[in-house]
């Protein structure tokens, strides 16, 4: 695995999370439940800037985030936000890792992994949970891992996003352009990969319609004039890009 590749999609996924996060605000059941039962802010809220600091290379601010993970996970060891920002942030260890030649590179790959769908199964429907893994995965997709690996985690993906939209489906048309953009582009992108041609069309032109004159909407007309994946294309438009 190259290491050095794998940790800059890792961060370009996780990226593209906080950029969402900062644009989101309809919440899910869960996720009122997650804030009004405990009075606290989105777990995101808490560690983003953090993680945000760690990806321009301050490893000291991203290990107070995940210091901060860990210690809520602590607490609470179910708390599915705390849990699969940590599970991202073993991937980005994992990489670290990798480039300094540890042995535990791939330990903590699959580590963050299965802590990424832990927190899954303990808040099915939250789009705050949901969200990070899926951004996350999209993303690691696209990295020199097997062809099995790569189509395993790109779907699961995709069926995260295709969750969060079913969840936001009565206000999603409410939504911040970032939000609805980047929710809609990585479907059509990953429908793409995963080769339904179909469902991709089906989303670009959502994106057309819902997205006019975004810079989502310019990107979808590459592929509708020459079908080609708008991977490696600027589709991230939020809040981290001066």
């Amino acid at each position: 695995m190259k290491s050095h590749y794998l940790l800059t999609v890792v961060l370009v996924g996780i990226l593209s999370v906080f950029s969402a996060f900062a644009a989101q605000r309809g919440e899910s059941k869960d996720d009122k439940a997650s804030t009004s039962t405990t009075n606290r802010p989105r777990f995101a809220e808490l560690v983003r800037a953090d993680f945000f600091a760690g990806m321009q290379g301050d490893r000291a601010r991203f290990e107070r985030a995940m210091q901060l993970c860990e210690t809520t996970l602590a607490k609470n060891p179910e708390d599915a936000e705390a849990m699969v920002w940590h599970g991202s942030g073993l991937l980005i260890r994992s990489a670290q890792a990798g480039q300094d030649k540890d042995v535990k590179s791939e330990v903590l790959f699959q580590k963050g992994l299965d802590e990424m769908n832990r927190a899954v199964v303990l808040a099915p429907d939250s789009p705050s949970v949901l969200l990070p893994q899926g951004a996350t995965l999209l993303s690691l997709s696209t990295a020199p891992i097997s062809p099995e690996l790569s189509k395993k985690l790109l779907r699961q993906g995709v069926e995260d996003y295709e969750k969060v939209l079913r969840l936001q489906a009565s206000y999603f048309a409410t939504l911040p352009l970032h939000a609805r953009g980047e929710l809609l582009s990585g479907l059509a992108d990953g429908w793409h990969r995963l080769g339904d041609q179909g469902k991709a069309r089906e989303y670009y032109l959502r994106i057309v319609k819902e997205c006019a004159g975004s810079p989502y909407a310019s990107n979808t007309e590459i592929w509708l004039n020459h079908r080609v994946s708008t991977d490696g294309y600027p589709t991230c438009q939020g809040c981290h890009v001066k």
